[in-house]
């Protein structure tokens, strides 16, 4: 019998040693995951004992291995069979083992939901064991917490507002240097500086932009103070008008609709219009669209907060703001400005031919006394005059604006943290460094919250911390004149960046108040920010999150939090020109603007009172919404982005165009080319995700070969039907021109219009049939080629178009 063991344990060893995979259950912070643990010879062989894939259950402690079992009694019979024996026994546990393999692979179709549905438990991470052991998104999530400290944003802030920093100048560029050097001390794989050189306008002190009342004989009479010279409208026309006064609420387009339907004409005008609703640069397009001579801007104090122990705006101050019609050097329009680049004389269509200048609240209410006609509506009304604001026309007056413009090099900055796994995919988050004022809400919180950032991820790395994707920091400069430094760095690397840039994190404007939460976005990552609210706390209601913050007053949280991309949001460029999805947070007060945005009353003191001292927690709050934003961009192994929240985009646009199907069957006309391409994304989209749910997620291949398409998600709604240099932005739902949604419906309301419709909107004949064809043209196989692009590669697109 002794023999007959022996013989036993001698073929055990000649037999081949196996290495098999086990799944074990991992309890506590880490549940749900599954951990691969390599058993190597006797001991995996006699784990697999003990193993059953239905019910995950894992290997018996070390030291706790069952006694040797005794010989059977027809062994000792069977001494040459032996070894056969031992084989045929590990083949059936083999087919055992597999069976149960594939039976609990069958079972975790669901563990890709958080492709799609981001969920708030994310437990995996790279194959990649680090000194401190393997990092789960709780671990992370607590390493990014214990990092992020709240007393360097405040003084940053403080010590950021106070540096002179506007652009071109002597303090931005020791401000350059100095962050630069900031990022330099950090661990970081790469710091760079890139420059540009850019036309800004400014005033000219020699000859300052002047107003004066003009008599019925057109006689120049008594001048208009302009409290502060140095208060004005960047990329205005230069020279100078003369016209009648008029009052045009906050000229939109509707306001001077309205205005023209109540008898009162804006062509041939000086209009005075509002400061808020829409940017400086669409109320002097409109008002141009419209025959105006020029406009006034002023800041209504009815539209900021009455609140007394809250700071208000001087009566005295003006409120600075550019009126170009679009983002970058407006005189390279889609082409970088490099230094070495000579480019031929050319200017936006962006810029206006009328001027612009803005005005303090006592200069307005001075013109509105002088106003006669009609009075306003009831919703026009402010709280200037004891008396009801009339529409006018007023009395005439000459408005002189000697703005200069000046090649003036701007410096962006960046650091990289490089990725591990896919170092050519960038996850980037920036701010604005520069200011015309103190710009303490304007550019100072967003400063802090990303030197804040990089402090932190750099000593995340320095703890183990590898992100999958390349993290990029970048401070821009320029972004007073309309993200001129953004958007000159995207057109100089726009065929780079089309397919390596993942997503834009916005800093700007990230605190202008603490009552309500605001996210401009691509829905691509609304998903993602519902899933990144859950998990960090509102900085003033006290044991709540912030989701639990917005849906306490609107269930619908994404209806209270989720707004489309405008074009003055620094984050407008990487989605409408690059096709990069992109988003930009703000707190505000509850319904009401943060009064001294774009003034020189925008200092920290300021700041801090109109948050009733909470500015700390505030900034904090944004610092880890958008830091655990990045740990999840980066380092997730499939991309959070949600590429099927497009079909219902989609859907909710075509239901406006419905309201027209009639009027085109009318004229032999049909919507249902749209339909069809809305109907094959939508197909194409639930297909790539059944793909991602039954694909072996440790398969690297795979996973970027997703990974890339979802990315591209948002560059395939760029139109490639019509020319960047023409029309740069290309994004059929949120760009500008004939190619996008917006337009197309738009052209459609001229259907039911006796009228020639808004100026500069549509043509002034009305609907026109041939023109209507080519728009529904290009957004049908825009939308169509999105749908063929998600598809995958050419023999597996399968739509019904």
């Amino acid at each position: 019998m002794e023999r007959l063991w022996g013989l036993l344990q001698r073929a055990q060893q000649l037999s081949p040693r196996s290495s098999q995979t086990v799944y074990q259950r991992v309890e506590g912070p880490r549940k749900r995951h599954l951990e691969e643990e390599e058993e190597d010879g006797e001991e995996g062989a006699e784990t697999l004992a003990h193993f059953c894939p239905m019910e995950l259950r894992g290997p018996e402690p070390l030291g706790s291995r069952p006694r040797q079992p005794n010989l059977i009694p027809w062994a000792a019979a069977g001494r040459r069979a032996a070894p056969y024996l031992v084989l045929t026994a590990l083949l059936i546990f083999t087919g055992a083992f597999l069976l149960g393999y594939v039976a609990f692979r069958g079972s975790c179709q669901a563990c890709g939901d958080s492709v799609l549905v981001v969920s708030e438990d994310v437990n995996y991470e790279p194959d990649l064991d680090f000194h401190q052991g393997t990092l789960y998104w709780s671990d992370l999530q607590a390493m990014f917490l214990q990092f992020l400290g709240e007393g360097r944003l405040e003084d940053t802030i403080r010590q950021t507002s106070l540096r002179e920093r506007v652009a071109g100048s002597a303090g931005m560029a020791a401000l350059t240097q100095d962050i630069r050097a900031a990022l330099s001390r950090q661990k970081l794989d790469h710091v760079w500086t890139d420059t540009h050189y850019v036309g800004l306008q400014f005033p000219d002190p020699a000859h300052p932009n002047t107003l004066h009342w003009v008599d019925e004989a057109g006689k120049v009479g008594e001048q208009l103070p302009l409290e502060d010279p140095d208060v004005y409208c960047p990329y205005s026309a230069i020279g100078n008008v003369t016209g009648e006064l008029v009052y045009a609420h906050y000229g939109r387009p509707e306001d001077l609709q309205d205005l023209r339907a109540g008898g009162v004409d804006p062509a041939g005008r000086l209009l005075l219009v509002r400061v808020g609703m829409i940017s400086f640069a669409q109320k002097v397009t409109t008002a141009q669209d419209f025959g105006a001579q020029g406009v006034l801007i002023y800041p209504e104090p009815v539209d900021f907060s009455q609140d007394p122990p809250k700071p208000s705006l001087s009566s005295q101050q003006a409120v600075y703001g550019h009126v170009h019609l679009g983002t970058g050097d407006p005189y390279t329009p889609g082409f970088p400005s490099f230094n070495q680049t000579q480019f031929p004389p050319v200017a936006s269509s962006g810029l206006p031919s009328i001027p612009a200048q803005p005005i303090s609240a006592d200069i307005a209410s001075r013109l509105l006394r002088k106003l006669k006609g009609p009075v306003a509506p009831q919703e026009w009304q402010g709280s200037l005059l004891g008396s009801p604001y009339h529409l006018g026309p007023g009395p005439g007056l000459q408005l002189v604006v000697n703005n200069h413009r000046t090649s003036t090099p701007i410096n962006n900055i960046f650091g990289c943290i490089e990725g591990h796994s896919e170092p050519d995919h960038y996850v980037v988050i920036g701010a604005q460094r520069d200011a015309w004022g103190p710009g303490a809400a304007k550019s100072a919180v967003g400063t802090a919250i990303l030197l804040e950032l990089v402090r932190t991820f750099s000593s995340m790395v320095s703890n183990g911390f590898r992100p999958r994707r390349s993290l990029l920091f970048i401070s821009w400069d320029g972004g007073d004149f309309g993200s001129v430094g953004s958007t000159e760095w995207l057109e100089g690397y726009l065929s780079v960046l089309h397919l390596k840039a993942v997503v834009y994190v916005s800093l700007d404007n990230a605190v202008l108040g603490d009552d309500k939460f605001h996210a401009k976005t691509s829905p691509l990552l609304t998903s993602l920010i519902e899933s990144v609210l859950k998990q960090v706390d509102s900085p003033n209601h006290s044991g709540q999150t912030l989701y639990e913050q917005v849906v306490f007053t609107n269930p619908s949280w994404d209806a209270e939090v989720i707004r489309p991309l405008p074009m003055d949001s620094s984050a407008y460029s990487f989605t409408a020109f690059v096709g990069v999805p992109a988003v930009e947070f703000s707190f505000m007060e509850d319904d009401q603007a943060y009064p001294f945005l774009h003034t020189k009353e925008d200092t920290y003191e300021n700041l801090h009172k109109v948050l009733q001292g909470r500015l700390p927690a505030v900034a904090q709050a944004v610092a880890q919404l958008a830091g655990q934003l990045l740990i999840r961009l980066s380092h997730d192994r499939l991309l959070p982005l949600d590429f099927g929240r497009y079909g219902d985009v989609v859907l909710r646009h075509i239901g406006n165009l419905n309201e027209f199907s009639g009027d085109l069957k009318a004229r032999g006309l049909t919507l249902q080319w749209v339909y069809s391409a809305r109907g094959d994304y939508i197909r194409a989209a639930e297909k790539l995700r059944q793909e991602i749910y039954s694909s072996e997620e440790r398969d690297e291949r795979l996973t970027r070969m997703y990974n890339v398409r979802i990315m591209r998600v948002e560059f395939y709604f760029l139109s490639q039907y019509v020319s960047p240099a023409d029309s740069p932005f290309r994004h059929i739902f949120v760009g500008r021109g004939d190619h996008t949604l917006g337009a197309l419906l738009d052209h459609l309301r001229l259907l039911r219009s006796n009228s020639s419709g808004t100026p500069g909107a549509t043509s002034s004949t009305g609907f026109q049939e041939s023109r209507f064809r080519r728009q529904l043209a290009l957004l049908t196989w825009t939308l169509q080629g999105a749908a063929n692009a998600l598809s995958g590669d050419v023999w597996n697109i399968d739509n019904n178009f």
